[in-house]
């Protein structure tokens, strides 16, 4: 009797987290699709960094969590900065490319929906997609890897400043 109990109360939990996903998925389907990257990139300005992909929010919300278009999946990540902007390769999510020209800050923080690491653990990465300002979070492998990432991406921040 007890396991059964158990098991509709586990089956009732599942239930009740894919609906609240397929709202959180609704409820941000104002957020536009990622601008796709483009043949040509440019010149890598990093080599491939290694890390886990945490979630991409509103910015300056670290709970607001973007589900529509893949954004809010937690995965495998490989970044690189490119001249062109910022490539997220992730696995078993759509891939994430961050155009120079809507590249609007590089930070760290402790944490943001879906993981917290305290301290400074992430790098996020600020920027515009249509009219929303989004920030996406990065837990790169090694914390070398974070700094290089953050002096690259705003490498490119001031660059695009300068040239407008």
């Amino acid at each position: 009797m007890s396991v059964t109990i158990l098991c509709v109360l586990g089956l009732a939990l599942i239930v009740l987290m894919v609906v609240g996903w397929r709202r959180r998925v609704r409820v941000t389907s104002d957020v536009p699709t990622p601008t796709p990257a483009p043949a040509d990139l440019g010149e890598a300005r990093t080599e491939e960094l290694d890390g886990t992909y945490v979630s991409t929010t509103r910015s300056g919300d670290w709970l607001d969590r973007v589900a529509a278009h893949g954004l809010g999946v937690k995965s495998t990540v490989t970044a690189q900065v490119w001249d062109a902007g910022v490539t997220l390769r992730r696995r078993g999510a759509p891939d994430v490319f961050l155009p120079r020209a809507d590249l609007l800050g590089v930070g760290t923080s402790g944490g943001m929906a879906g993981k917290v690491v305290g301290g400074d653990g992430l790098t996020v990465l600020t920027w515009r997609n249509g009219a929303h300002e989004l920030d996406t979070g990065l837990r790169l492998r090694h914390p070398a890897d974070a700094l290089t990432l953050r002096e690259a991406a705003t490498s490119l921040i001031e660059h695009t400043k300068e040239t407008r």
